[in-house]
């Protein structure tokens, strides 16, 4: 069978044996017809008994709005305008946009207004939060397990908090959107950092589409719980960014309506492990660099047998990056097993350990290949991973090292499908 690869811009077609191969692909679903409308009546019958937003808000009442950065495909261009027509009782001057950086950088002039539209970011205060910059944190207590929460002063001290988010399943934190737009998006550097720990990030419940007993998600929800969320609203997206649901409410309801419904669309069981799995990180933009690509491994780990084969086809134009952390943690170790001792040393707590710690994680059960067309063998042998040319021989040779019964699993698209087993 021919199956195409999303991979860099232009995709990369594979010839693969039809009588072993299963093929995971996302189920598409067409953008609602009515967009505006979706919006407009979930945030005016909203879900979990709450409180629709124009009467939510009263006169008087400071606005903070939070709104996912640019690496994230949300539509706040369209969901915005909807959102703050029920709150065209306030002065403009009380409502602020937070950007949810998390510990990414700030978005340019240019990007915001490619994320909220012209009209929004010269009508309204738009904020790029820093995570570094201890001048616009405050500390509001910490969790029950002793995370100390530092927290965007400007979100902190809102009368009305209001967070946008759109949900697909995420590889440690179970899914994204809801919680995670008060903490890591508007977090302090600390905060996040406690949140990425090693044990955290180790622990077996903090994987894809787990929110229940996975410390990393119940730690999110503290402290969105602890803070304080008084309105919510998520999506879902396909993969054009059309909207296929909108949810709006309460936080907790809100977000759980929308997990479930990504969760029918994004994540798939399959009946059995599989010696090999060929996947991708989604193409370009995600495939751009080897740090990203730890997605589309993950995803492949899910349903890997134990010392089986994951064969990775990610361009990387970005390379490993050169910045961050990421590539001097895997350079300077040697290897998996002293990667997993280096981050889970006493005291040893740095930006981007956590790609390195999951990858090392995958490699103890699973030999990991690359088919890269921008990073050198050199540089993805420094990375401890195994460089492919061609990925049909790769594959060809992996089934037949594995004997007659062996079985390939294909997940074209990478993380925009994650496979599970069915009786995990």
């Amino acid at each position: 069978m021919k199956v195409k690869l999303a991979y860099g811009k232009t995709g990369l077609v594979v010839e693969l044996p039809d009588d072993r191969t299963t093929v995971v692909e996302p189920s598409y679903l067409p953008a609602l017809p009515d967009q505006e409308g979706a919006i407009r009546t979930a945030i005016r019958d909203p879900v979990g008994g709450a409180v629709p937003l124009r009467r939510l808000a009263q006169p008087g009442n400071t606005v903070a709005i939070s709104v996912c950065d640019i690496t994230r495909p949300m539509p706040s261009a369209a969901v915005l305008p909807v959102l703050l027509r029920d709150l065209s009782h306030l002065p403009d001057s009380d409502i602020s946009i937070l950007v949810a950086t998390g510990t990414h950088r700030a978005n340019t002039d240019a990007e915001l207004r490619q994320m909220l539209g012209d009209g929004i970011v010269e009508r309204y205060t738009v904020h790029n939060h820093n995570a570094f910059d201890d001048s616009i944190l405050e500390k509001a207590g910490e969790t029950r397990n002793g995370i100390p929460i530092f927290l965007n002063r400007h979100w902190l001290n809102a009368d009305l908090r209001i967070t946008t988010g759109f949900v697909e399943p995420h590889f440690f934190a179970g899914f994204s959107g809801g919680p995670k737009m008060v903490a890591p998006g508007l977090a302090g550097f600390d905060t996040i950092m406690r949140l990425h720990n090693a044990e955290m990030i180790g622990h077996p419940e903090a994987r894809w589409g787990v929110t229940v007993g996975n410390p990393i998600h119940d730690a999110i929800r503290e402290i969105a719980d602890r803070t304080g969320v008084d309105f919510a609203l998520d999506v879902t997206i396909n993969r054009d960014h059309g909207i296929t649901s909108v949810y709006a409410g309460e936080l907790s309801a809100v977000h759980r309506a929308a997990c479930r419904f990504a969760r029918t669309v994004s994540m798939q069981p399959v009946d059995r492990p599989f010696d090999v799995v060929l996947t991708t990180n989604s193409g370009y933009p995600l495939d751009q660099n080897l740090y990203q690509a730890v997605k589309g491994i993950s995803a492949a780990a899910q349903v890997i047998k134990p010392g089986g084969t994951i064969i990775a086809a990610a361009e990387c134009l970005d390379g490993i990056p050169d910045h961050g952390e990421y590539g001097r943690l895997l350079k300077s170790s040697s290897g998996p097993r002293d990667i997993l001792e280096t981050v889970h040393s006493p005291g040893h707590n740095v930006h981007d350990q956590w790609q390195v710690q999951i990858q090392a994680q995958i490699q103890l059960r699973a030999e990991v290949k690359i088919k890269s067309t921008y990073l050198t063998d050199d540089q993805v042998r420094n990375a401890h991973l195994e460089p492919v040319e061609d990925v049909e021989q790769a594959v060809e040779d992996e089934l037949l090292r594995y004997g007659s019964e062996s079985a390939l699993c294909v997940i074209p698209e990478g993380p925009q499908t994650i496979p599970f087993l069915a009786d995990a």
